[in-house]
């Protein structure tokens, strides 16, 4: 998995309804970007879960905004007049991730847009997999561009990684955080999207994207182990997580 790799030219401006504060950003030869900060909240381990939850998200079909790595220079937003904004570009200096900003998008309302079962069943069935415990109703996490379904912010998934030593057992225990997605009234055919995601996700696809993951972000965010064993320990959270998908397929069922 080749991403691009992009300069960061100028900071336009904050997207303050997210609690890492995202900024929307221009690259150096114009586009706009949603950049992520090393330096926010969960700091790296959130651009992990990005990464990894976006490039898996893309390869089972979901719509994701083009992902890419952020280079942010050390002098960059000296004259930011915000303490607030400096300190955290301070801080991000560095490799960061960006997204691909979608102009005109509109924040996904289930009360104003329908969504086919199958696709609402193969979401809430994705975020249970990774854990991802926001894409809730207050907090959807999808947008409508185009008039399309386009999945945004996993930074919050694979919470496993925030408590490192109990790897193992966050893979295996029942996500009932599940019980909050904002899709599951609607995800009425979870046997037909287990079935076909279990499919779809390879110990090769698992491989080829926590391969990806920079050197960068595995480094000092850690006390043990190096980037190369910790790349196989989120292979192999992933792959325990698959191996008890039928499992957690009934937690949802009995959720809804």
């Amino acid at each position: 998995m080749d991403l691009r790799t992009i300069d960061v030219a100028r900071y336009i401006t904050p997207l303050r309804e997210g609690g890492s504060l995202p900024a929307i950003v221009s690259s150096s030869d114009e586009e706009l970007f949603v950049l992520k900060f090393r330096g926010a909240g969960q700091g790296k381990k959130a651009l992990i879960a990005e990464l990894i939850g976006g490039e898996l998200a893309r390869k089972l079909g979901f719509l994701i905004p083009t992902i890419v790595f952020a280079q942010l220079d050390d002098s960059f937003g000296r004259a930011e007049p915000d303490e607030e904004i400096q300190d955290l570009l301070k801080s991000s200096a560095g490799l960061n991730l960006g997204m691909k900003y979608l102009s005109g998008a509109m924040t996904f309302d289930p009360g104003v847009t329908v969504i086919n079962e199958m696709v609402a069943s193969m979401i809430v069935w994705f975020d249970c997999f990774i854990t991802n415990v926001d894409r809730t109703s207050k907090n959807t996490n999808m947008l409508i561009w185009n008039k399309e379904l386009w999945l945004i912010d996993h930074g919050a998934a694979l919470f496993f990684h925030h408590q490192w030593h109990s790897w193992e057992t966050h893979a295996t225990k029942p996500f009932t955080l599940i019980k909050d997605h904002v899709l599951l009234p609607f995800a009425n055919k979870m046997e037909e999207a287990n079935a076909l995601m279990k499919e779809e996700i390879t110990t090769a696809l698992l491989q080829e994207i926590v391969q990806a993951i920079p050197d960068d972000w595995l480094q000092d965010a850690y006390s043990i182990e190096s980037p190369d064993d910790l790349r196989q320990v989120y292979f192999q959270y992933l792959t325990m997580r698959l191996q008890i998908a039928d499992q957690f397929t009934k937690e949802i069922i009995h959720a809804r």
